[in-house]
């Protein structure tokens, strides 16, 4: 007789329709991206990757960093950030992460729908990017005189599942 797991932690109470969009803007790292999109497919949450891509969406690392769920994970591939921001995505909806932001991810005024914008490993999304997006970007806090920043598969987490606690409405 097989014993059923039972897992408290698939909640339907949790999550919103639509869900919430993550855009990874020049991603760098297969594996990071793999998890990202891992993320993506346990919250329901729609990943948009901007081109050019540090890798080829094939790659085993990445495939492997998203496991078995790669074959279920929606993803969208676009030529640029403004194939996505306008056609697909309103601009009022979308936020961006940097560590250059003066305001912290808590005050984003996430609705479902909403998208989260970061950019690639090395460089973030750029000083332009900063500037032209500066009243609609935020930061994920970190301690003073520590690290620059954080990994991105972990940024995009933390404001991920922030994002869906928020719009729950669970303290």
């Amino acid at each position: 007789m097989t014993e059923q797991v039972v897992r408290p932690a698939r909640r339907d109470d949790f999550f919103c329709t639509p869900p919430l969009h993550v855009v990874l803007v020049e991603p760098e790292i297969p594996g990071n991206t793999g998890n990202v999109a891992r993320m993506c497919y346990a919250t329901g949450s729609q990943l948009h990757l901007v081109e050019p891509l540090g890798f080829e969406i094939t790659n085993s690392r990445l495939r492997r960093a998203g496991l078995d769920y790669w074959e279920h994970i929606n993803v969208r591939v676009y030529p640029s950030l403004e194939d996505v921001i306008g056609p697909v995505l309103p601009l009022e909806r979308c936020f961006f992460f940097s560590t250059r932001a003066t305001r912290p991810c808590w005050e984003i005024p996430l609705q479902p729908g909403d998208a989260l914008i970061f950019g690639k490993e090395s460089k973030g999304l750029g000083p332009e990017r900063v500037e032209q997006y500066k009243n609609q970007l935020y930061h994920i806090p970190l301690a003073p005189d520590t690290v620059r920043s954080i990994n991105l598969s972990n940024s995009v987490a933390i404001a991920l599942f922030d994002g869906y606690r928020r719009i729950a409405g669970i303290a």
